[in-house]
């Protein structure tokens, strides 16, 4: 029904400043994104407006000069770096007679190159519908009213409200489809609340280092990537933290300036997992020179998936590109960690950051001695499985005696599985 473009394919940039938007760095990033696409960069052609035009976004004289450099440059595609109405993208593909692609639909095509899981692929396929559902006209211009006779009878709707209509019950089977993933994802969160188990999730620009650090502290094989959004689909694993005990860290997808709100909408099972920690790890990339720009970003979309107010630990990620820069905790006024310094990428300060977690995440403590006939040595090694044993004695009777320090949550948990621990234990407090 429409054609869209391919990586590899040679393309027009076109960018234009507005008074009161910090344009330098977007269009850099542009670059960078259709970089990320595969896609070859001809020129580059900006113009300053206070305003949009009503038909061609830039004026009348720069949509000519952009008709007429895509046939100097032979380009096959022109990406716009601004959010463009259906009736201007189809001016301007009549005026230059080529592809004319906006921010938005160039974003929603990186994701369709990188989903991998079969939600992932639901979800980017949810977001280029509801996008190209305002711009169906573009793609059936030639087509008139059907007509009558034998053979040609038809439902008495044109073709495009035939596409429409298809287009309506594709978008309501995928949403029906993504239903059932959001409840799967909402029967584990509730498993993890019963059980007690913290989540952490991994949020911060795209390109910010969040999958690399994921891997570093999970030891996983997550795809990690110098590129815009190498991660789209979530994962989860579960790390063990002193004093905190079992935690779920979950990398999700990066933010962007102006990430599409088809996107964030066929994204909402996946950014539930942010919504629902209790505490968010915004990972930073120290070295990059808009690191403020990039932190306010990121705080607009938290804002818009309602997650802005949940606790979280900034983590200043990629130390190793500033000159002689120690890994470190920022604390606040008082002692609480705020920031810490690391590099992900060569394993620098990791130690640190878990120091943070076990402060910002600790609970109740129990510590006691227990006394262990050798009949229950699968109860130690349960311990030993939690690191929850200090020092251990083997007496000669061949009964363990253990020092344990372990959080209340699991000891409670360890308690329901077996009745006779609490007349084990010899001598205890709590802190």
């Amino acid at each position: 029904m429409f054609e869209r473009y391919e990586g590899g394919e040679k393309a027009l940039l076109v960018h234009v400043f507005f008074p009161q938007e910090s344009d330098e760095e977007d269009l850099r990033e542009f670059e960078v994104l259709v970089s990320s696409a595969q896609i070859d960069i001809l020129s580059v052609l900006t113009t300053s407006r206070k305003a949009p035009h009503a038909k061609y976004f830039v004026g009348l004289g720069k949509a000519q000069e952009i008709a007429d450099a895509v046939k100097e440059h032979s380009a096959s595609v022109i990406l716009f770096n601004h959010s463009l109405s259906p009736a201007q993208e189809r001016n301007l593909e009549k005026l230059c007679e080529c592809r004319v692609v906006d921010r938005t639909g160039l974003i929603l095509d990186i994701f369709a190159q990188r989903a991998r899981t079969h939600e992932g692929k639901l979800q980017v396929e949810l977001a280029q519908l509801r996008h190209l559902s305002t711009r169906l006209v573009r793609g059936w211009t030639h087509l008139e009213r059907q007509k009558g006779g034998i053979g040609l009878r038809g439902p008495g709707e044109t073709q495009l409200e035939t596409d429409r209509r298809l287009l309506r019950n594709r978008i309501q089977l995928i949403l029906g489809r993504l239903e059932k993933v959001e409840k799967q994802r909402d029967q584990g969160r509730q498993s993890r609340a019963k059980a007690d188990i913290p989540t952490i999730s991994l949020v911060g620009y795209t390109n910010a280092g969040k999958s690399t650090l994921f891997n570093a502290i999970t030891d996983a094989n997550v795809y990690a990537a110098d590129q815009l959004f190498a991660t789209l689909d979530p994962t989860l694993r579960r790390i063990q933290v002193d004093d905190v005990g079992e935690v779920v860290l979950a990398d999700t997808v990066g933010f962007i300036r102006h990430l599409p709100h088809d996107l964030i909408a066929a994204f909402k099972a996946t950014l539930q997992e942010t919504r629902e920690a209790e505490l968010l790890l915004h990972v930073i990339d120290a070295a990059d020179p808009n690191l403020n720009d990039n932190i306010h970003a990121v705080h607009e979309v938290l804002a818009e998936i309602e997650a802005f107010d949940i606790p979280s630990l900034m983590v200043m990620n990629k130390i190793d590109l500033l000159e002689n820069f120690e890994p470190r905790i920022d604390r606040d006024d008082e002692g609480k960690p705020i920031r810490v310094w690391l590099s992900a990428q060569n394993k620098q300060g990791i130690e640190l950051l878990f120091v943070a977690l076990k402060e910002l995440l600790a609970r109740q403590i129990k510590v006691c001695q227990l006394i262990l006939p050798a009949h229950l040595a699968r109860l130690r090694s349960r311990f030993y499985q939690l690191n929850a044993v200090e020092s251990e004695i083997i007496d000669e009777d061949g009964s363990f005696n253990l020092q344990i320090r372990i959080p209340m949550v699991e000891w409670n948990r360890l308690c329901k599985q077996e009745h006779d621990l609490v007349y084990l234990v010899k001598d205890t407090q709590t802190h």
